[in-house]
């Protein structure tokens, strides 16, 4: 919820500054949104590296590597998307990231993982009800303010 919360209150911010800043676009407010909402989510993957790895299964080897590269990912994505020579592409790997981080959400909901104590006190199923909608509106932010 708070990603979703500082992507729209930065989206707002920016939109009030186009109508007082000459050359400032829509485009540029939701990227940059976009991408400071990234940093914001990958200091969560350094400083919730247990409580993160709970969201993936035990079988799977090195989740704390995972999810700190993760967190790395998400950095990098935020430079891509401000830097115009690799916004696009940027843009496009990020929305296969998004589609590709999703399962692990739903393992965390299904498992009731709370990754900021890393332990299973979360929300359980109805945390889905708000992380598919914003899966698919990160990925429809990226396409419309990146991509297109």
């Amino acid at each position: 919820m708070k990603p979703f919360v500082l992507l729209i209150s930065l989206f707002l911010v920016g939109l009030a500054l186009t109508l007082v800043t000459p050359g400032l676009t829509l485009k540029l407010c939701g990227k940059t949104a976009l991408s400071v909402m990234l940093v914001f989510t990958a200091i969560g993957h350094f400083r919730f590296t247990r409580g993160m790895s709970m969201m993936l299964p035990e079988k799977v080897p090195g989740r704390k590597g995972i999810v700190r590269a993760t967190g790395l990912i998400e950095i990098l994505a935020s430079i891509g998307l401000l830097t115009p020579s690799a916004s696009r592409v940027t843009g496009m790997l990020l929305i296969i990231f998004f589609i590709l981080v999703l399962p692990s959400n739903i393992y965390a909901a299904i498992n009731r993982v709370n990754y900021e104590k890393g332990d299973f006190s979360g929300k359980g199923l109805p945390y889905l009800w708000f992380r598919i909608p914003f899966q698919v509106l990160l990925v429809a932010w990226t396409y419309v303010f990146v991509l297109r």
